[in-house]
């Protein structure tokens, strides 16, 4: 299993888990990619920058390794967009981090569809996106595809992100069930994309967050083998990142791991844990 971690703001434990202060807010982060049972090559990528609060994760696809690139691209040039820009200043208002992030998933876009022009093995690839920027009491959540973000908050998992699929759409107009959706085919006919079409649309959100929230971004690979009661089975009790990010791979690893399988773990840490 390959792991990704920022640098420390205050200490390490362990290899991967970072605790980090964030204004009025301290995160812990974990995160873990692994190419699953199935296929030989890994088309996920993850970036977690804890100084300034980002996680970037996608899920590429594309013939040969294509998809590797379309998200090695997307989650390294995002990341080092935001962390450029937040290191300029506070930037604490969701307001301004949200019109970045969607001018510079523009721009990452372009540079996707531009290297699949230039060279032919590249051609056709493109990827999901699921970023979020934590900073303060704030969440700017932004997604393209069907890579998702869970919050546990009080005991209860939620989906706080929508697919952009085919069959997503077919729930939302009534068609099917989300119970019927989740067995039914075509899971994977996505209705957006990233480095696919000249026009993006990058659905943002901003969301309060919560002391001991636990958040949780993680490519399809997690949840088209792992249910969502699974889920949060594993995540529920005292938080141990490592702990939990690796029993939700070796979970979707059991029950067949036909994909490539990436999780992010972001613990919303107590104050009054904060020098434990």
């Amino acid at each position: 299993m390959q792991t990704q971690n920022g640098v420390p703001a205050c200490h390490n434990e362990g290899d991967n888990t970072i605790c980090v202060p964030d204004a009025t807010m301290q995160y812990r982060f974990y995160g873990l990619t692994d190419a699953g049972s199935v296929r030989s090559n890994n088309e996920d990528a993850l970036a977690i920058n804890a100084d300034q609060g980002i996680v970037v994760l996608a899920d590429g696809m594309g013939g040969y390794n294509a998809g590797e690139v379309a998200s090695g691209m997307a989650t390294g040039l995002l990341h080092n967009a935001l962390a450029g820009w937040l290191t300029t200043g506070d930037h604490l208002v969701p307001q301004h981090i949200v019109s970045k992030l969607q001018f510079f998933t523009e721009q990452v876009n372009r540079a996707i569809l531009n290297a699949a022009s230039a060279h032919s093995q590249c051609a056709g690839m493109g990827t999901t996106l699921v970023v979020g920027v934590f900073r303060g009491s704030h969440l700017v959540l932004g997604h393209i595809g069907d890579s998702r973000c869970y919050r546990l908050r009080d005991g209860r998992l939620e989906q706080i992100t929508k697919d952009h699929s085919f069959l997503q759409e077919q729930v939302d107009a009534g068609l099917l069930t989300s119970a019927q959706a989740a067995v039914a085919p075509g899971r994977h006919l996505l209705t957006r994309a990233l480095g696919v079409e000249t026009d993006i649309r990058l659905e943002i959100h901003t969301h309060i967050v919560q002391e001991d929230d636990l958040y949780l971004m993680c490519s399809d690979g997690l949840n088209d083998m792992v249910s969502d009661a699974e889920i949060a089975a594993i995540l529920d009790g005292k938080p141990d990142l490592a702990r939990q990010a690796d029993a939700l791979v070796r979970q979707a690893i059991a029950h067949g791991g036909r994909d490539n399988v990436s999780v992010v773990l972001i613990w919303v840490q107590p104050q009054t844990l904060g020098a434990a």
